[in-house]
């Protein structure tokens, strides 16, 4: 028999739960107290979905487009070893890809290994619940991290040596810094407004939670890929050449980009239900963008300024005028 004491403070508990702690027992002169388990709320799975496998004829695409935007990452480092010059590309190019892929890995890693953002995922997307994030695409990250960082530091001549142009692309602008810097402050925001939301804090997966937060790490990779390939754009324009990109890189990051879209387009097919394209933005739209701007890139190097740069042929009638002076001079 309880004493009088707990059932006060079962019944002043009863009261502040609003829940049914407390029920009548007429075999006694108090009542029983009753401990009910309550299952977690039907807004969060208990437990994370499982990984699915893929069937066999999937097993082509995974693999592919993995391995084609990995090995885009090599020949745009190679050529600048080979040439010892990093003249005709920008390093606002591989400083903001190195910022866009850190946030890509963070959000890959959280989509596949965090317990907490696979429920909420699942909560919000109850027909497809598998978010599509498979180890290939954490593989990717990491590997892209490091090829972006390599790439970055062939830019700084005490490391390497390598030949720089001088001109005002030749160096991170404020504008890019500024857009990293800008996507830092807006990640750590909507950290904060989502760790103070009340009652919740970041748990409720229907309300403001801890997924809305990854997502808005997730967002960064997608803007930087928008923006990333402007530079790199106009310094092509600007010089009328396109002397010093590797299109070996251009047409693998191409093929890469069309086979990452089959695939998510592949996986949402297989599942029945088209959440898994909504549910992950990024995926799509890295692929689609990428593909829009290799496309330009083919259209300058072949169509455009197929020839050599304007410096190239700045130096080239300045060997041809001091040849002629020369000549002059032996006759």
């Amino acid at each position: 028999m309880a004493s009088p004491q707990a059932v006060r403070f079962a019944q002043a508990l009863s009261r502040y739960t609003r829940s049914p702690w407390v029920t009548s027992s007429s075999s006694s002169n108090y009542p029983r107290v009753d401990l009910v388990h309550y299952p977690p709320p039907p807004s969060l799975p208990s437990s994370p979905p499982p990984l699915q496998p893929y069937p066999p004829s999937h097993q082509v695409l995974l693999p592919s487009s993995t391995a084609s935007w990995s090995l885009s990452f090599y020949p745009q480092p190679l050529l600048n070893l080979r040439r010892r010059s990093t003249t005709g590309t920008t390093p606002a190019f591989p400083f903001i890809n190195t910022f866009g892929f850190i946030s890509y890995l963070a959000s890959t890693l959280a989509f596949y290994a965090s317990p907490l953002i696979r429920r909420q995922y699942a909560a919000r997307n109850p027909s497809a619940p598998d978010p599509a994030v498979r180890t290939n695409d954490v593989v990717y990250a990491a590997h892209a991290v490091l090829l972006s960082t390599l790439v970055w530091s062939q830019y700084a001549r005490r490391i390497w040596g390598f030949e720089q142009g001088r001109g005002p692309r030749e160096s991170v602008g404020f504008a890019i810094r500024a857009v990293a810097a800008g996507c830092v402050v807006a990640v750590v925001a909507v950290t904060v407004f989502v760790a103070t939301r009340r009652p919740s804090r970041g748990y409720d997966a229907q309300g403001w939670a801890w997924i809305d937060a990854v997502y808005a790490v997730s967002y960064i990779k997608l803007f930087v890929t928008v923006i990333k390939y402007i530079p790199q754009v106009q310094t092509n324009y600007e010089r009328k050449s396109t002397v010093g990109l590797s299109m070996d890189q251009v047409i693998l990051d191409i093929v890469g980009g069309v086979l990452s879209v089959a695939q998510l387009l592949l996986d949402s097919l297989l599942q029945g239900d088209w959440s898994g394209v909504t549910g992950n933005p990024v995926k799509l739209g890295l692929g689609n963008v990428s593909v829009v701007f290799d496309v330009i890139f083919v259209l300058q190097r072949y169509v455009f300024y197929p020839g050599p740069s304007i410096e190239d042929k700045k130096a080239e009638v300045a060997d041809a005028e001091g040849s002629r002076l020369l000549h002059g001079r032996e006759d």
